[in-house]
């Protein structure tokens, strides 16, 4: 898959020829709006992130640094049919990760059958023994999943790896919205594009629904952030402004005869459902680390006793695992009886001994990733990597082999963007929302495209030096006015019918 030339989505297979006909117009927009213009546009852009502080926190120099993820004014574009075929496969796969974690916290059917090791479940440190045996309110464990995905070609399309603990981005999703559509208005006119500003609506909405069986009509919500150093607390402010809701940190919560409570000038407030924005470790000092300032002391004790809801549940770690995502196709398989609609790319486990001789035996070729691993740290892309990389890496991987795994070198997707000479195609991938409630699961029409920005580069991770487009997926009737249509795939239940949401979207005001 690494050795064709790249697939640009706009230019088609070569780059060379006419844009792909749906695109047509998108290709004229590019070839006669000035450079100098596109330009104006995108500073205007990024003046704007600066100012509202859409900033991420950089660590690993002498200190954290705040910066803002690089905007490019140019979208990428998603059809109403690849759209409609990515929903089905998202949908299906979130089904199975959500039967995958109740499973192994629960019966363990799977490692009883064979289909995956016991010991890269109960032996993985994101596992988290201490909640086996508990289940969530409507047996609902990954709420809000980020499922990475690449393309190579017209109709390829790749999991690159699953995110079912924190996912973050989603400001960025509905910020580049919001952006285009104040910048590039005539885009908006050649094109009907589908709303994603209905997602805070869509996410409270998904919050209640798994609310404790006899909350009420109106559970309380909150957004529970470590703070204001974390390097997404501007996402966490914006998603809390956008629900109506709290955004509370630990030392704003009690927890008292099982049930979590919240301080206010007013009194105490019993709380209902958590979305959480602390990971695990340091969620309960009563159960995890017991050093832990960002945590509620009781917390997983209400959680077991059915009185609130934690989105994303306590344990979802496990299925961020590289190791466990190499699995994934018969995890799909498994728990949905048919084949992944969306394959995975083609990965070595290095705890194996024959993947780990083929991977030591073409580290310039591959990609080795830790299996815990995430924001584009502890990689080696083989191509790219000096020599004296390439043999610290070998070291690391003789000693340590089941901390790894390896992939092929893609030919990722490339989309027109603004270089310093000019339009130039660079790589992207995609992360693309999807949200599980009691009534079923939700794509949003849209999602965070992450773009490389250094020619020629494969790592489009913010804290690596990437930046973000705004994802356009065009409705199924053609061109003209966009409207508020609603803004979400849905299935009813697990292998429910995709369909289409009404409903009238609103706004974004950060």
């Amino acid at each position: 898959m690494g050795n064709r030339p790249a697939f640009d989505e706009i230019m088609g297979m070569t780059g060379e020829q006419p844009p792909r006909p749906p695109l047509a117009a998108l290709g004229r927009w590019l070839e006669e709006t000035p450079d100098h213009d596109l330009r104006r546009r995108q500073e205007t852009a990024e003046t704007t992130f600066r100012q509202l502080g859409i900033t991420f926190a950089v660590y690993g120099d002498d200190e954290a640094s705040e910066r803002i993820i690089p905007f490019d004014i140019v979208p990428r574009v998603f059809l109403a049919d690849e759209w409609a075929r990515l929903s089905e496969g998202l949908v299906q796969r979130v089904e199975a990760i959500n039967a995958f974690l109740d499973d192994i916290y629960g019966e363990r059917r799977i490692l009883k059958e064979g289909v995956l090791p016991a010991d890269l479940i109960l032996g993985n440190p994101q596992f988290r023994p201490e909640i086996a045996g508990m289940r969530p309110p409507h047996g609902i464990w990954a709420h809000i999943c980020g499922i990475d995905l690449v393309r190579t070609g017209p109709d390829e399309f790749y999991v690159l790896e699953d995110n079912a603990r924190t996912p973050s981005g989603v400001s960025y999703m509905l910020e580049n919205r919001e952006a285009m559509v104040r910048l590039c208005p005539e885009l908006f006119r050649e094109y009907r594009v589908e709303p994603v500003d209905s997602y805070p609506d869509r996410l409270l909405a998904t919050m209640r629904s798994v609310a404790p069986r006899g909350t009420g009509a109106n559970p309380v919500c909150v957004v529970l952030t470590p703070g204001h150093y974390n390097s997404a607390y501007y996402e966490h402010s914006f998603l809390a402004d956008s629900m109506g809701i709290e955004l509370v940190e630990a030392a704003d919560l009690v927890v008292d005869d099982d049930q979590v409570w919240m301080r206010t000038i007013a009194g105490r407030v019993k709380v209902d459902v958590i979305y959480r924005r602390v990971d695990d470790d340091y969620l309960d000092p009563l159960v995890f680390r017991a050093d832990s300032m960002l945590g509620v002391p009781g917390l997983i004790a209400a959680y077991a006793a059915g009185n609130v809801a934690i989105l994303n549940a306590p344990g979802n770690g496990i299925a961020d695992d590289k190791a466990i995502y190499s699995y994934m196709p018969e995890i799909v398989r498994f728990y949905s009886g048919g084949e992944a609609k969306l394959p995975n790319v083609e990965t070595w486990r290095c705890r194996e001994p024959q993947a780990l001789r083929y991977v030591l035996d073409n580290l310039g070729d591959v990609v080795v990733k830790l299996v815990d691993g995430s924001g584009g740290y502890g990689m080696l892309v083989g191509p790219t990597a000096s020599k004296q990389e390439i043999e610290d890496f070998r070291a690391a991987l003789i000693a340590e082999p089941h901390r790894y795994i390896a992939q092929p070198t893609l030919a990722l997707s490339t989309v027109p963007t603004l270089a310093d000479s000019g339009l130039s195609p660079r790589h992207v991938d995609f992360r693309p929302f999807v949200l599980t409630g009691s009534n079923g699961v939700q794509v949003v029409p849209g999602g965070l495209t992450r773009v490389a920005l250094k020619e020629g580069s494969l790592v489009v991770n913010s804290s690596q030096g990437g930046g973000t487009k705004d994802s356009f997926v065009l409705m199924a009737d053609g061109p003209g006015q966009s409207q508020s249509l609603g803004g979400m795939t849905q299935s009813q239940g697990p292998g429910g019918q995709i369909q289409g949401l009404g409903g009238q979207a609103r706004g974004i005001h950060a």
